[in-house]
């Protein structure tokens, strides 16, 4: 297998079309938006940079990576010979619910579909397709280029030859996979998660500011960054999203998103990509760089 096929060009697909392409597969990046393709271009090419002036790379590895891209616009263009297809859209259900019809229907039959989904049923998605045997979760971490972390989510049909063939896939890009059941959340966002929003509750509740919180988590358990700092990297729709899978898988009090989240979401504020989130990111300019290579 060396041809991968990966849809959306958001923050995760270009991480995840850069890292194939870096190790040398041929990478159709698919996304409905020509504006969306063009602006992963640029990012990928930037983060290329950033590893070529640290010596990282050769500039030779910085332009063969790029020439290992192919973008489309069209599913049924750019699946045509994939081997395996990551799709990394937005979090919502019903968006990749249909993603993954096009895909069943659109794909050679040996084709191995993977998500990245963050919390979303593998099973639920692998069931509107013909081939449920085939559908994997591959949950990267963000930034991809960088976090070493795969959770591989198997479903209730997924076969064990698909399981293993992801694992080793994982390992030769030089990730580090880890199986996991598919339940809400998997495991990162079912412990990640409410650690948030128990977060978002504390300065909610008005025990201390956002600076303090944050504080508190980096000195006190040696966080590299503070669950509100990282709410806002993450995208606090992106959150929002993800605790109200697991509050509907598990009908639990505790996975409720808290109301000043569903407020800031509603409000437009959705962390670093929006300009604001618990922090004003308008002019701080490490800020900035840093969201970069998030977007």
């Amino acid at each position: 297998m060396k041809n991968i096929a990966v849809i959306g060009a958001g923050a995760m697909g270009n991480g995840i079309a850069h890292t194939f392409a870096q190790s040398g597969y041929k990478v159709q990046l698919i996304d409905v938006n020509q504006e969306a393709l063009s602006k992963a271009l640029q990012t990928i090419s930037k983060n290329l940079d950033r590893l070529v002036s640290k010596g990282k790379i050769e500039e030779a590895t910085k332009l063969q990576t790029l020439s290992n891209i192919s973008t489309f616009t069209e599913i049924t263009e750019g699946v045509e010979y994939a081997s395996l297809v990551i799709e990394a859209a937005t979090e919502n259900v019903d968006l990749k619910l249909n993603i993954f019809k096009q895909l069943d229907a659109a794909c050679p039959e040996d084709t191995i579909l993977a998500t990245n989904t963050s919390s979303i049923s593998i099973t639920q998605i692998a069931a509107v397709t013909s081939r449920p045997e085939q559908v994997i979760g591959m949950h990267f971490m963000n930034p991809v280029p960088i976090m070493p972390l795969v959770e591989i989510i198997v479903g209730y049909n997924t076969s064990e030859t698909v399981l293993n063939f992801t694992k080793n896939l994982a390992e030769e890009i030089g990730k580090t996979p880890v199986i996991v059941n598919d339940y809400p959340g998997f495991v990162a966002n079912r412990i990640l998660m409410p650690m948030i929003n128990e977060a978002i509750e504390t300065l909610h509740s008005g025990v201390a500011g956002v600076k303090e919180i944050d504080t508190i988590m980096k000195l006190g358990m040696a966080h590299p960054m503070g669950p509100l700092e990282l709410a806002d990297f993450i995208g606090l729709d992106v959150c929002l999203s993800i605790l109200e899978v697991m509050y509907n898988g598990f009908k639990k009090s505790k996975y409720a998103p808290n109301p000043l989240l569903v407020n800031m979401v509603q409000a437009g504020k959705h962390g670093i990509k929006s300009g604001e989130g618990f922090y004003n990111y308008a002019n701080d300019r490490k800020a900035i760089i840093v969201a970069q290579q998030f977007s």
